[in-house]
Formats: structure tokens, sequence, C-alpha cells
């Protein structure tokens, strides 16, 4: 399955980028305050390379000696080429990834040798603990984050704001040594001094379902920050696994070799032994913050809130470290990048549980996640709705989906065409819209009546079976086999196209 070496660290994959020609360094000074921002922005719409900022310069004129990389995931190959593989492949990799999701007991030993590379997989994603990591080469004598080249994005953003964080957190209940029971999410961090951060993590993700049970405790929750991570790692920290499936782990699989952690130097955790940065601290029950405001996935700059605030210990990092960062805002972004390649790793595991899915479409400029278009295979009445709820329910993420259109299996999903033409004469407003009201929403939504509390609108644009309709439906036209041969025939020889 994995076609390119397995990327140890940020800076192998560097490397195969630079041999690819997809890298460029910047040798002029370039602001950290929105200027970084402009210039990514520009050359991830125009499909361009990975940035190295050679000369970061801050607010007070000061120039970092830590080069900031930008841009990483850019394009669509470079997602791919994270995860091991060409752009071809993603498809071949979602199969992959679901069948050890849910694999199913082989049936003799030569069906036993046939899935051994989902055997090596499931090694591979066993961490391997080291005594020491490159990303403990030097620890500051005092934890000063203003040493960072930490970009300001937008020009309405409450301050600096890293962006690329692994944040690593772990059930209050285990043990420092239980990698199994850590989450790994990028969650924005807000720099509020020399040693401190604000963490924002929403109530249904892993870090605050943990942070609630160390607050039950009474006890402060042990956090470290990996800045700089292999590609494997940020990946999986992005993707919408399971609760029940370690990103630590997973990226082990996506790597092709063992996640190596190492213990962290001033709290109870285990850290990327490869990262460039590691940021440890403490988060205590009770102690919050007004996060933000910061321009979001959205487009618009979020609402200031309460978030906790990590005390930080130590800070890590090899001799000569990079940081990596990137900016969000309405796509196409990096994010929404990203988001197209997990679109179809997902396929898979959607299929698995709602089979009758024959492909499924977030649309990048609908912040990737609050539209789904989804062409299935229909056989009875009601069908469409069914598909509607069961995707609403199948993962956190879609419960964020505000509408879904459901096509039937000759319409492409991924095509706005074919979309319309399916609206214009396969659904019915009054009949084909299901409206549910109430329903969990990102609070990031504006258009939503209540803070975290919308509504949901599914439109079945399939042809109508059965009892869903009182009339006969019309014939789709299509011409014969045989004439659209002649026409590829004769066109071919007359050159016309």
């Amino acid at each position: 399955m994995r076609r390119l070496p397995a990327f140890p660290d940020l800076r192998s994959f560097l490397r195969w980028c630079d041999a690819a020609g997809e890298m460029c360094s910047i040798a002029q000074p370039v602001r950290l305050r929105g200027e970084v921002t402009a210039v990514h922005r520009k050359v991830l719409l125009a499909g361009g390379p990975v940035l190295c900022f050679e000369r970061p310069l801050a607010e007070d004129g000061s120039v970092s000696s830590i080069p900031l990389i930008a841009n990483l995931f850019g394009t669509r190959r470079r997602v791919a080429a994270g995860l091991g593989i060409e752009p071809a492949d993603i498809a071949q990799l979602g199969e992959f990834l679901a069948a050890l999701r849910s694999p199913v007991p082989p049936q003799g030993i030569s069906d036993a040798l046939s899935r051994w590379p989902q055997m090596a997989a499931a090694l591979r994603a066993r961490v391997k603990v080291l005594g020491r990591g490159v990303s403990q080469e030097e620890r500051m004598g005092e934890p000063d984050l203003s040493r960072l080249p930490v970009q300001t994005c937008w020009p309405g953003d409450a301050g600096p704001l890293m962006t690329w964080p692994v944040v690593l957190t772990r059930d209050p209940g285990s043990q420092a040594s239980d990698s199994g029971r850590y989450n790994a999410g990028i969650y924005r961090a807000q720099v509020l001094d020399r040693d401190r951060l604000i963490l924002r993590w929403l109530p249904h993700r892993g870090a605050a379902a943990h942070h609630r049970g160390w607050v039950r405790k009474g006890e402060p929750m042990p956090v470290a920050i990996a800045l700089g991570a292999d590609p494997a790692l940020l990946l999986a920290a992005a993707l919408p696994l399971p609760e029940t499936v370690s990103e630590l782990a997973f990226s082990g699989v996506l790597r092709g070799a063992r996640t190596s952690l190492a213990p962290a130097v001033s709290v109870p955790m285990l850290v990327p032994s490869s990262a460039e940065i590691v940021v440890e601290g403490w988060v205590h029950p009770g102690e919050t913050a007004p996060e933000g405001p910061f321009g979001d996935h959205t487009g618009y700059y979020n609402s200031v809130e309460p978030f906790p605030v990590m005390r930080v210990s130590a800070i890590t990092h090899r001799r000569d470290p990079l940081y990596l960062s990137t900016w969000t805002g309405r796509p196409p972004d990096e994010p929404s990048i990203i988001g197209e390649v997990f679109n179809d790793l997902a396929l898979p595991v959607i299929r698995q549980q709602i089979p009758e899915v024959v492909d499924l479409w977030l649309p990048p400029a609908a912040c990737s996640y609050r539209i789904a278009v989804i062409a299935i295979d229909k056989r009875y009445p009601g069908q469409a709705r069914r598909v509607m709820l069961a995707l609403w329910g199948l993962l956190a993420q879609f419960s964020y989906t505000k509408m879904i259109v459901v096509v039937d299996a000759d319409i492409d999903p991924r095509n706005w065409d074919d979309i319309a033409w399916a609206l214009a004469t396969r659904y019915d407003p009054a009949r084909d819209t299901m409206l549910l009201d109430r329903t969990p929403m990102d609070y990031l939504d504006f258009a939503s009546p209540l803070e975290g509390l919308a509504g949901k609108i599914g439109l079945d644009a399939t042809v109508k079976l059965g009892s869903e309709t009182a009339r006969a439906f019309g014939e789709v036209m299509r011409l014969s086999p045989e004439a659209e041969g002649a026409a590829e025939r004769i066109v071919k020889a007359e050159g016309l196209a």
C-alpha cells in the first residue's frame, strides 16, 4: 500500500518535498503579523510549494532565529504524500483502513497470509518508548513562548496563535505510560504571555472529555504540545477517528513505522520523540481566560469565550528547531484541502455502516462539513431519509452537517451541474424536504438561532418510488451505446476533440 518511505519526522518529509521541487525558502524578513498569512494564502491559492520563512519578523522588530514552515499540506498531492501514498491510491487506502477498523476473521491459512499487510499494520500501531528524544536535545532555562515565531494571522486576531499544535492529554484514570489512553488533537492555542497558553477545545472533543475528568478529581491535568510533528501524527491528530482509536497508535499505521515517544521532562506524560519543539505544562481546575477573537474556518471571527489556561512548565526542542504554522479562513485553506482527502478516506468506513452509499462529497467551500451530497443505490421508498438520519448519527463531525442532499447513483455528487439538475427535476420542496429542529451545531455557526443548537435540512433529490409518488416518473433521455461509439470514432477521425 505505502509507496513512499516512512517519514519519521518533519525534516524527512521536507527533504522529500525539496527533492520533488515542492519547497521554497524566503530569505527576506516577513512579518509574523499578517504578512506570513498573506504570502501563504497567495501561494496556496496558486497550488504552490511548502514555504520556509527563514527570518520571521516579530512585532518588536526582532528577527526570530527559528525558521517558520508553512503550506505543508497546501496541495492534495502533499496530503497524500504525508500518508505515504500517491493521490491515485487514496481510495485504496480508505478501503484498507476500513478493513482495519472492522476486520473479518480469516477463512483458512491462505486467507490469513493474504492479510499480512493488515497484520503488519496492527504491529506498527504499537508505540515505541525511548529514554530520550531529539525533541529534548535542548531545554529552555525559563519557558519563554515569545522566543517562538508564533504568527498573528488576521488583523482582528486577539494575539499570536499556534495553529498546528498536536495537543496531548490523557485520561485521569491512566498512567503516563498508558499511551493507548492518550488523545492527540489539533486545538488552537493562544499565547497569553511568556509561560501561559489558552487551549480551545470544544465539548465533544477528546481533550475536553479528559479535562472534565481531571476537574472532577480536583487535580491539575498534565498537557504536552508537539510543534512540528511528523506528517503521519499531524494527519492522525486531525482525522475524526472514533473515540476508541488512539491517534498515537493510528499514526504508526499511516507512517508505516511505529510512533516513538519519550518521557516528558516536567509532566507525567509521553511526548513525540522526533518533534521539533515540545511545550509541557498543567491545566488547573477552574482556571480559564477569554479566548479570541480569531479568524476561523467559517470566514468570520469567532466570539470571545472562556477556555482553559495551560501554565507552561518546560519547553524542549531540537538544537536547530523549525516552527510549523498555518492559517484558517474561508476555504480554500490548508484544512479544507486536508478535508478533501479525508472525505475520500472516510468513504469506505461510511459504506460499512450505510452500504447503499455510492459516493459522498463534502464541498470544501461549505466549510468542509456543513453540507453533504450523497449518491445512493436507491431501492425502496423512504431510503433517502433513512440515509440522512444515519449519516447525521454516524460520526460526531456529521452532527454539524446542516444540509444533506441525497441523489441517485446516476448523478455525480461532486458536480454542481448534476446536483442542480437533480434538484430541479427530482425534488419537490413540499414533499421531499425533511426539517429537524434544535439539533447539535458548531457554535461558530452564526446563522444558528441558538448557540450550539440549530436546525437541519435534508433534500431528497432522488427518483421517487412506490408510495413516494402518485404519478409515474419520467424516463431519463440517453443516447444508444451504438450512437455514442460512432460519434467517438467520427469525432476522433475528424480531429474535433
